[in-house]
């Protein structure tokens, strides 16, 4: 069986909808793939209906929480797509991530960069996405201020710009208490190798289950990580982190074997 673990659709910053997504996964040959978009489940469901029984939908999400100003991901997978939990979730970080946006779009203006937030939110697939800053570079293409996505965050959005605006997130234990709460099991996105010592003890304190090993990454960093998660007892997942870029390569170009994710896919009772 291959497995992608991790990809994104246009209920977040992902490029194509749950359906394009699923179509494409089938044609990449993936046996089974989730939907993890960044702080909601909408996506779930469409693509679970896309399906119709060609590939095994995994409903899943991506969680985003914020350590000693450090940026921390962490997914959830077999989650119940319509949890209290999750949807209190997401209607917070979409009031912070609207403020912050509108924050962006007033600093780019003082500069010159004149953009309407309306024209932002036209990269969403509905206003019920929260605003993410790849929208806003999509947006700043289009409008011909940047070449290209890359250019955008290089000159007008990046963390080192003028128009940054930082997002308040919750905390990693936080975030796993949330997932747990919705039925699923907890684990780290695209983990650090700088950050895991530091934070992993907390987060296995709050029932994380697994660390996500198998990635485009070089093979030390994978067999790092892994290694990490043998010691502290947990399970490695892996995906692509897949959002339909031009950079990405297609889906099924990247997988994992069931063999390699067996310890989630026990947990998971799947």
């Amino acid at each position: 069986m291959r497995l992608d673990l991790h990809m994104h659709t246009t209920f977040s910053d992902g490029v194509y909808p749950p359906e394009e997504v699923v179509a494409r996964a089938i044609a990449g040959g993936l046996d089974a793939i989730a939907i993890t978009d960044h702080d909601n489940t909408q996506g779930v469901v469409p693509a679970q209906r896309a399906a119709r029984g060609r590939i095994r939908v995994i409903p899943g999400v991506e969680l985003s929480a914020r350590w000693r100003g450090q940026s921390i991901h962490v997914l959830g997978y077999f989650v119940d797509p319509a949890a209290d939990s999750l949807v209190a979730h997401h209607h917070d970080l979409h009031a912070r991530r609207d403020e912050r946006m509108r924050k962006i779009v007033e600093r780019l203006a003082e500069q010159g960069v004149r953009l309407p937030l309306g024209r932002v939110g036209d990269q969403r697939a509905s206003g019920m996405v929260p605003y993410t800053r790849p929208h806003l570079a999509r947006a700043l293409v289009r409008e011909g201020y940047a070449t290209d996505v890359s250019d955008a965050f290089d000159r007008h959005i990046g963390a080192h710009c003028p128009a940054y605006v930082l997002v308040e997130s919750p905390g990693p234990e936080e975030v796993i208490g949330t997932i747990r709460e919705a039925g699923g099991i907890a684990v780290w996105a695209h983990p650090p190798l700088r950050l895991i010592d530091k934070l992993l003890p907390c987060m296995v304190d709050a029932g994380l289950g697994g660390l996500e090993a198998y990635r485009p990454w070089g093979r030390g960093v994978r067999e790092a990580v892994a290694a990490h998660a043998r010691r502290a007892g947990l399970f490695v997942t892996g995906g692509s982190d897949w959002h339909g870029r031009d950079t990405d390569g297609d889906l099924g170009s990247f997988f994992v074997r069931e063999e390699q994710v067996a310890g989630f896919l026990e947990v998971g009772g799947k």
